[in-house]
């Protein structure tokens, strides 16, 4: 018998790497999720609704945009409209990651495209500028990343909906929840900027980006903030990369 190609050595080891990677991402789904579903369900949707939203659209900001238009009997075109603009930001991140996953095939790389989210970003970016995954394990490794996090979402989506009418009883419930998301991006910054080779360079963007988004946002509501922050973010670390090379 002849020994197993590269890529297919490195398949198993590469998707089990990277669902443990996506760790601190799942513990963070299941409260943002859990929150997700019910608020969901309390506008209506049915528990096939939700879990489809969630699997199919699979983006946490875009969703509670998308019931909070649902709610307010938006036109279709408004709502497919607003989405497009707040989940932009992903072309830019695929954009960064597309470097490290260079060589495969474009059905490959359309498929991790498509489950990327900030949070799976962080830790690939992270992890690829280390050098810690194999180049031969990478697309195993972001496979294993993506379905454990897009799996647990779409399960804590589907377990909110379906305690939803439980949670009715205790109004701030969802309130406790809602604290997941802040928590869980304050976690994954703090593990971006440890691991960042310049901490003042790091803590330097990070303020620039929130700042400008905040006043962006104070001025001009809409998904333009985090588009803004996101543009002026990376090409403030871009300049301050090539200053200090």
């Amino acid at each position: 018998m002849s020994a197993p190609s590269a890529p297919a050595a490195h398949f198993a080891p590469g998707l089990a790497a990277g669902a443990r990677a996506g760790l601190p991402v799942v513990l963070g789904y299941l409260g943002i999720g859990f929150a997700a579903g019910v608020i969901e369900r309390a506008a209506g949707l049915s528990n096939a609704e939700v879990l489809f939203v969630s699997l199919v659209l699979y983006a946490g900001s875009a969703q509670f945009i998308l019931v909070s238009l649902v709610s307010l009997a938006s036109p279709a075109s408004a709502i497919v409209l607003t989405v497009f603009f707040v989940n932009l930001r992903h072309l830019l991140l695929s954009a960064a990651l597309a470097p490290h996953l260079r060589g495969l095939p474009a059905w490959q790389n359309a498929l991790l495209g498509l489950q990327l989210t900030d949070e799976t970003f962080v830790i690939a970016a992270a992890r690829f500028a280390r050098g810690d995954v194999p180049a031969a394990a990478r697309a195993s490794w972001m496979a294993g990343l993506n379905l454990a996090a897009w799996s647990t979402w779409a399960l804590a989506n589907l377990a909110g909906a379906l305690f939803s009418a439980q949670l009715a009883a205790a109004p701030g419930a969802t309130r406790v929840l809602g604290y997941a998301l802040p928590c869980m991006f304050a976690g994954l910054l703090v593990l971006q900027l440890a691991a960042h080779p310049r901490l003042r360079t790091g803590l330097a963007v990070c303020a620039f980006s929130a700042g400008l988004g905040v006043a962006v946002q104070a001025f001009w509501p809409g998904p333009w903030a985090v588009i803004s922050a996101t543009l002026a973010g990376a090409s403030l670390g871009l300049a301050l990369e090539r200053a200090a090379a």
